[in-house]
This record gives C-alpha cells, structure tokens and sequence, in this order.
C-alpha cells in the first residue's frame, strides 16, 4: 500500500504517522524530541524516528514510504530544506531534509514551519475545506497564523507570512520579546490571559483554562480580562481582514478550547469594527493536535503528486 511518512515536531514531543494516499492515518506513534541532550540529540532523535517508521510501513505495507514531510518550530527554510533557527530545541541551518532523505533511502522529502503545516492541513480538510481563502490563528503561548490561498499556504519573501502575533495593537503597550511594545500576543494569547488571570485572582496557578470557566460562571473580574483579549484579538484580526480579506478565519490552540465563550463575543467584537470590510466566517480548528502531522502528509503527498506530473510529462 503506497503512503507517505509524516513527521510533526515540537518542543518537547513528536507526533508521526504513516499516511495512505487517501489521508488516512495507517499508524500512529509519538516520540520525546529529546531536546535536554543538545539539537544534536534531536536531530539524531528525528533522523532515528523517521528510519523506525520506514522500517514499520515496509513491514506492515509491503514497501516502504514513498516520500515524507516534517513540520518543524522556528524559522524554516522550506525551499532549500532548512530549519534554520528554533530556539525551543537549540538548533540553526540545519539542512534537514536532505539528511531525512540521506536516512529514508532517496525519498523526496518537504520540510514545513509547524503552524502553517497545520493551517494548510485545517485549510484543506478541516475547518477551512472548501475556503479558497483563509487565515489560521492558533492561540496558544504566543499567537502565530497562516495564510491559506486556494489550498496552499503562504509563506512570504522570507519566510515570516502569516505572524499576526506581532501586529502592533496597543501601540507603547507591553514589550514583546520580539522588540516591539503592544503586539498582539502580549494580550490575546494563552499565556497572556493566563498572565492577567493569574494576577487579578490572586491565584499564581490559574491559567486561561480557569479564566474561561470563570466567565462561563459569572465572575465580572474574569469578564473583564477575557473581554480585554476578545478586543485585542478583534482589533488584529481586523487588520489582517483589511489586508488579506480571507473568506475564513479558523481559530485553534488552547484558548479556542473555550468555545462559545471565545467565539460569540470574539464574531460581535470583529462584526463591530468592520466599515467596508467583508464579514470572514470565524470557526474553531478540527483537527486539533493531529493538524500537523496531516498537513505534513499533505507535504509529503504534494511532493509526489508533482513527482508523478514531471514522470508523465514529454
């Protein structure tokens, strides 16, 4: 059974899976990154998972994966094959497809940035399937986002498309590690609503989990922190509106846990701004943690499908 290898690397963990042609997931497996060890070590760890995974789609499938992808943190390189800098996991211009290829035999290999591996994924066959424009927006330690255009997701010049987390929306607002002050995620992400619940209840343990259920309860104190980043997540996503003009906005990571507590007041607060602008449709993500690893089998399916195009050409 032909398929593919897909690879989706966090931080701390990876997830993988064996993906057949019609985006099933055959297998499943998780690894540690292994990042206490050194980039070296992760690498190693990477390299090593991939060749288990082989190894298993030979044994189980008759043949062995016909091409993968890997998603990856950080700044990627995805034209050249290079994970070029993630300071979660400590490496720089690591030249990581072409070792994946080296370890799997010669298969083609696409090496993707995480988030917009997981966007192209909710894009295609999640909560933006059949959008033939969108924007991804997960949530979570930080803000991120990816720009889908008829089923592909951009990347930009130089690889930065899509970081709606640093779109200044509190001008001499908070420094963010980025050198800006009033981005975006200084004040609507997870961490950020973790942050100000955290310091209004007193709690050093709450996080935004408990701020939602907070809300959901009735308490005006946790209406006023999440009502705080509801208004600066609709004042980003309306300048993301007036340049991209997305038909979707699909909003995932740990904050869209929330659901309705997130998602009513965050369509009323965008529908307000809007003058001439478009009114998108803002979903939650569907595909949760698996979002990666599919989109890094759509990678991996990609590279064949054009592979295949070239061999039929004359």
């Amino acid at each position: 059974m032909r398929h593919v290898i897909a690879l989706d690397v966090g931080g701390t963990g990876m997830k993988a899976a064996l993906v057949g042609a019609d985006g099933e997931l055959l297998h499943r497996a998780r690894r540690a990154t292994g990042r206490e060890r050194g980039p070296d070590a992760v690498v190693e760890h990477i390299l090593g998972f991939a060749a288990e995974l082989r190894a298993y789609g030979e044994q189980h499938y008759g043949e062995p994966a016909s091409a993968a992808g890997v998603a990856v943190p950080g700044i990627v390189d995805a034209e050249r094959g290079i994970a070029a800098y993630s300071a979660n996991l400590g490496w720089r211009d690591v030249p990581l497809r072409d070792l994946l290829a080296a370890r799997l035999g010669g298969v083609p290999v696409a090496l993707g940035h995480d988030v917009r591996t997981g966007g192209l994924a909710e894009g295609r066959i999640g909560a933006g399937k059949g959008a033939d424009r969108f924007l991804f927006v997960p949530l979570g330690t930080g803000i991120a986002g990816a720009i889908g255009i008829d089923g592909r997701v951009e990347a930009g010049a130089h690889g930065f498309a899509g970081e709606i987390g640093h779109i200044v929306v509190r001008p001499g607002g908070a420094p963010c590690p980025c050198g800006q002050t009033g981005c975006l995620e200084r004040y609507a992400s997870a961490a950020a609503v973790t942050e100000a619940w955290a310091a209004v209840s007193a709690d050093p343990d709450a996080d935004a989990a408990d701020c939602a259920k907070a809300v959901a309860s009735g308490d005006p104190r946790a209406e006023k922190v999440w009502q705080e980043a509801v208004d600066a997540l609709a004042d980003g996503l309306l300048t993301a509106l007036t340049l991209l003009d997305p038909r979707t906005i699909i909003i995932g990571g740990g904050l869209a846990e929330a659901g309705e507590t997130l998602f009513t007041p965050l369509r009323e607060a965008v529908r307000a701004r809007i003058t001439f602008q478009k009114p998108p449709t803002i979903v939650p993500a569907a595909l949760g943690d698996t979002a990666g690893c599919l989109g890094a089998g759509l990678l991996a399916w990609d590279l064949l499908t054009t592979t295949d195009r070239m061999e039929v050409t004359p």
